[in-house]
């Protein structure tokens, strides 16, 4: 099978596009012949070697996808061959199979595209945890989200709106307001210039925002907390403008505002079903129709070093996903 190897940190560009054997499922695992596969930042970041997992080389990126069972190893009685499910791995993901372990195998939600099902699982699973259960956000309340044309910002306007807030998107150009709005925003303002701030203030009646989602961290975390509101919770989801904040502790006193962390990663590892029971509530969501991953571009996976560059410049509204 083709998959991509990384034998060095080095730049997307530099990966070897190589033939190697499909990997055998071992005990608790499944091999998934994949049909699609998203794309996440952390990605590049891995690449880099400037993520905190660095695996062992040489590894094959790539943490999303969707596909069939091709086989399964011991003990595996969930799933068969031919079952259509969309898997997290830890990586392997950007290849032709790719083997996960089962528990975080899910059966594909009905009516999703490959390239949906791709782009559902991280994003989704990372606002999820960050508005259910970090901010436990309330109906009727402000939320402010940062990068809405991105994959997480997506997730989060089409979640926010499905746990009945008010949502605020940010974004960096009239493009990418336009589908922030499609998602599901209010209002949508350009954080280009720092007017964005006021009108925060203005949209909310004075008050702010109770809840901002900022998965992009320097200057506009800063900024962000001018317009939280009072006993605001400001949730820390990446640093995508590549300078990781700090703020002053007076500021938190002062607002009565929570500052918190969102580590999706560590959520999965501590608490082993949790996973799962997230995937349940989105496939219910899906259903009803509030959430629906937004594709902004596909290539083929031979093309994946051309969509990573992509992402990276921020060409890519929504999710970015490669075929296989």
């Amino acid at each position: 099978m083709k998959a991509w190897l990384v034998h060095g940190w080095c730049q997307p560009d530099e990966m070897e596009w190589a033939e190697v054997d499909a990997p055998e499922p071992g005990p608790g695992e499944v091999r998934i012949r994949n049909r699609a596969a998203a794309l996440n930042f952390f990605d590049i970041l891995q690449i880099q070697g400037k993520y905190q997992v660095k695996p062992p080389f040489p590894f094959t990126p790539g943490a999303e996808i969707a596909g069939t069972v091709e086989a399964t190893g011991a003990d595996v009685t969930a799933w068969k061959p031919g079952d259509r499910v969309l898997a997290i791995p830890q990586t392997g993901g950007f290849a032709e199979s790719t083997v996960v372990d089962a528990s975080k195998v899910f059966a594909m939600p009905e009516g999703m595209s490959w390239a949906r099902a791709a782009a559902m699982p991280i994003v989704y699973h990372t606002s999820y945890f960050a508005l259910k259960d970090r901010a436990q956000l309330r109906a009727g309340e402000w939320l402010l989200v940062h990068a809405g044309a991105s994959g997480v910002g997506m997730s989060a306007i089409q979640l926010g709106r499905a746990f009945g807030a008010r949502v605020i998107a940010t974004a960096g150009s009239a493009a990418k307001l336009a589908f922030a709005q499609r998602q599901g925003a209010e209002h949508a303002l350009d954080y280009r210039t720092d007017s964005w701030v006021e009108r925060v203030k203005e949209l909310t009646g004075g008050r702010g925002a109770d809840v901002v989602y900022d998965p992009v961290g320097g200057d506009i975390f800063d900024l962000s907390t001018k317009c939280i509101a009072p006993e605001g919770r400001l949730l820390v989801i990446g640093f995508a403008s590549g300078r990781i904040p700090s703020i002053a502790a007076n500021r938190i006193l002062l607002k009565n505002m929570s500052v918190i962390g969102v580590f999706w990663g560590g959520q999965v590892r501590a608490h082993g079903g949790y996973t799962a029971d997230t995937q349940r509530a989105l496939d219910a969501l899906w259903r009803e129709g509030k959430i629906r991953p937004e594709i902004g571009q596909t290539w083929e996976l031979a093309e994946l070093p051309a969509a990573l560059k992509a992402l990276s410049e921020r060409r890519v509204m929504g999710k970015a996903v490669v075929t296989v």
